[in-house]
């Protein structure tokens, strides 16, 4: 079945559908997750004045107009707030987010630059060589028995607490149990700290440890590609903190027109609604009596 509406030009539909359009805007308003609307104002003060009537059966176009600007500055009003809203959290951001991830990268910066020029200093050129591994305070030039030595240190772990290992390549070493994935975590201590789990290979686990120490270089790299996008970042900020509303001048023009129309047509002046009220009885009474004289 299919529902179908009419309205007819000249009659009362178009202010009718204009009083649901605002209650569906409303009833949107609060339920929506977004910004910038939260509030609405109380809608018993929205009644049909005696003018309104007028003008509409009259077909004055100027309430035609006037409903068209409602609906137009209402727009416009909540762009201006969404604009607001965007400006204020971009000025927070401008204040204290972007200064603060700058600070927070460049303190990475220069710990992993730090790190690296451990790992370098304690480094063989050669990679074929082992470099020596410090375990329990016994230190081991070959990678065979240091792998041994670390699998025994982790068999004979009693409690899952952090207890210190060794020094391995320049860093410090830590080792622990996780209790949730269920392996043993050495983890390696320069300026910054890098887990790495362990598994039950000897060679396995120092490859794994060697590879967390050759990420050292990439993570780097990517704290100084952060670091140009946040000041980036803060640039496009500013300088879009500084732009007006886009749309101020038409707001401001459709305002004072739509204020001009309401004088016009007598709009903010509701004395007489007549809209939802019950009719006065002994007004119908008077108007009676006053029929039957008149015959």
């Amino acid at each position: 079945m299919d529902i179908i509406r009419y309205v007819t030009e000249g009659t009362f539909d178009a202010y009718l559908y204009q009083v649901i359009e605002n209650k569906q805007k409303i009833i949107s308003q609060i339920m929506t997750s977004k910004n910038p609307v939260r509030a609405v104002e109380d809608v018993d003060a929205t009644a049909l004045s005696y003018a309104e009537i007028k003008a509409l059966a009259a077909g004055n176009p100027f309430i035609k107009e006037k409903m068209d600007l409602d609906i137009q500055v209402s727009k416009l009003q909540l762009l201006k707030q969404s604009y607001l809203s965007q400006k204020y959290e971009m000025e927070d951001k401008v204040m204290t987010y972007f200064p603060q991830q700058i600070k927070q990268q460049e303190k990475w910066i220069a710990e992993y630059k730090e790190d690296l020029a451990h790992v370098k200093e304690y480094t063989p050129k050669d990679r074929e060589t082992f470099p020596p591994m410090q375990i329990q305070g016994i230190v081991y030039a070959d990678k065979k028995e240091a792998g041994q030595a670390l699998i025994a240190a982790c068999k004979a772990m009693k409690s899952p607490e952090p207890v210190v290992l060794g020094v391995y390549r320049g860093f410090g070493m830590e080792l622990s149990y996780n209790t949730f994935s269920k392996e043993f975590v050495v983890e390696l201590k320069g300026k910054r700290s890098y887990p790495v789990a362990l598994g039950t290979d000897i060679y396995g686990n120092i490859t794994r440890i060697d590879n967390e120490i050759e990420k050292i270089p990439d993570r780097l790299l990517h704290c100084q590609e952060r670091l140009e996008t946040l000041k980036e970042q803060l640039e496009t900020a500013k300088q879009e903190v500084q732009k007006p509303f886009a749309q101020e001048e038409e707001l401001q023009q459709k305002t004072a027109r739509l204020g001009e129309l309401n004088v016009m047509l007598d709009m903010d002046k509701k004395e007489h609604p007549i809209l939802d009220v019950e009719p006065d009885e002994s007004v119908e009474v008077v108007e009676t009596k006053c029929k039957v004289l008149e015959r």
